[in-house]
């Protein structure tokens, strides 16, 4: 099966933030393309201002009959009506994991950046880089980068730069000609159950990557060994220290937190580089990217312009305005380990008080790190909880955020369960001080709260 073998697409689930994308790169690249999705949004309008239609409800009546390839997302469950006529139709039907496989045999130099944390940075600094070096590459990734106007971009047929999920084994679907792997940690744990399947998933993947390609990989993972077993590509390691193939030295940050270093690759320092992002994890994101496009044989001056070229994507530490004297930023962080590299980026800065208001993602990720969520929340100075977002799944009782915010004042934290937003919104007014920094965390719709308080400014 090829993707030149069809010529009408049809995506259930058209309107999200990944699928929308590659619905974008087909139509530009002439298919017919169609959707659906269960509510309209900013992008179903974009999508049909792209003449690509899309209809709102997912009802067995949206295939039509013509389609040569139905796609559908993860998210839509076998009980889906439009599903089941997809499959009872004459077409082809696949997921979304399965056409991006199908749409990277179609690049000579498919690039995946995976890990459970970091995708979105790391593959905007890969897709700076790459159009700061004129390499012409087509981009899909899980954020807006303003150089694209956007999460995607239609290039040529030589690079293809791709975010890559782990949920659900999808990137197993995939086929790279180079990958990086920046990190191995508990996460989707309603579909893997355990870190140990985790690593197992990552093996298979690292296994995708073919002999005459290469692997760009951290080394301090901490079962390194578990992901690499059986390998063929080449690998190449980077890292804290001089163990890895590459590493920093000479670390320092400016006053907004962002990071300088020295490139080291075995022994010989290769460039300076100067982040315009802040965090130390950035300093290893960049790096990882650094390393990957210097192996495609970008000059290194290049390499440094496009790295400073980057100045984030939408929902990662974005300054979204001042509500009175209050800074307000919005960070996607939903993971013990992303909040962490977030509160380390908001110290750097020259504030008084750091306010998070954060809004778990998913039941089950809450239930399984709730320890984790409490310890690394408990060292900011004001949290605020919202409920739970559920994303794909239903309330069944496992977990609160009420639960969350026992946990953190039982470590000593200092927190408010405040379930809704406007309950969020009517405490910051009244409490928060002047000079405080305030985040909006998680990966739902806390972002609202903060539009919200700074559009009245």
């Amino acid at each position: 099966m090829k993707l030149s073998d069809y010529k009408r697409i049809h995506f259930i689930g058209i309107g999200g933030i990944s699928m929308s994308g590659l619905a974008e790169i087909l139509k530009y690249r002439g298919y017919e393309v169609s959707g659906s999705d269960s509510t309209d949004s900013d992008v179903i309008k974009r999508l049909r201002a792209l003449k690509i239609r899309v209809d709102i409800g997912q009802k067995a009546e949206n295939i039509k009959g013509d389609e040569d390839l139905i796609v559908y997302t993860a998210a839509i469950g076998e009980d889906n009506p439009e599903l089941i006529a997809a499959r009872s139709s004459s077409a082809d039907v696949i997921d979304r994991a399965e056409l991006v496989g199908l749409l990277m045999l179609e690049y000579r130099y498919p690039i995946s950046v995976a890990g459970t944390h970091g995708k979105t940075t790391t593959s905007s600094l890969v897709t700076e880089i790459f159009l700061t070096a004129d390499t012409e590459p087509t981009v899909s990734i899980g954020g807006m980068l303003p150089d694209i106007n956007g999460n995607f971009k239609v290039g040529s047929h030589d690079y293809f730069i791709l975010e890559t999920c782990e949920y659900k084994d999808s990137f197993l679907k995939f086929n790279p000609h180079s990958a990086i792997i920046l990190n191995v940690d508990k996460d989707h744990l309603d579909y893997f159950k355990n870190l140990d399947n985790i690593y197992i998933s990552f093996n298979k993947f690292a296994k995708r990557v073919p002999e005459d390609g290469f692997l760009v990989i951290n080394r301090d993972i901490e079962r390194l060994d578990e992901v690499l077993e059986g390998t063929k590509c080449k690998v190449i390691t980077y890292g804290r220290d001089d163990r890895a193939d590459w590493y920093p030295m000479d670390i320092s940050y400016d006053s907004m937190g962002h990071g300088g270093y020295s490139v080291y690759h075995k022994g010989e320092k290769l460039a300076e580089v100067h982040l315009m992002i802040p965090g130390e994890h950035n300093v290893y994101n960049s790096l990882a990217a650094f390393a990957l496009a210097y192996n495609y044989h970008i000059p290194v001056d290049t390499i440094v312009k496009g790295i400073a070229k980057y100045k984030g994507t939408d929902r990662r530490f974005q300054y979204k305005g001042k509500y009175k004297e209050i800074t307000v930023i919005d960070d996607y962080a939903h993971h013990p380990t992303e909040i962490a590299a977030t509160i380390n980026s908001a110290r750097a800065n020259d504030i008084n008080e750091l306010w998070i208001a954060f809004q778990p993602h998913t039941y089950t990720r809450t239930f399984a790190l709730l320890d984790e969520f409490a310890e690394v929340l408990s060292k900011a100075d004001k949290v605020l909880l919202i409920d739970i977002y559920a994303s794909r799944e239903r309330d069944t009782g496992l977990v609160s955020s009420k639960d969350l915010a026992d946990k953190i004042k039982s470590i000593g934290g200092n927190v408010e369960y405040c379930g809704s937003f406007d309950n969020a919104e009517n405490y910051i007014r009244v409490n928060c001080n002047p000079q405080t920094m305030l985040i909006t965390m998680g990966a739902g719709d806390v972002y609202k709260l903060g539009e919200k308080l700074v559009s009245e400014h």
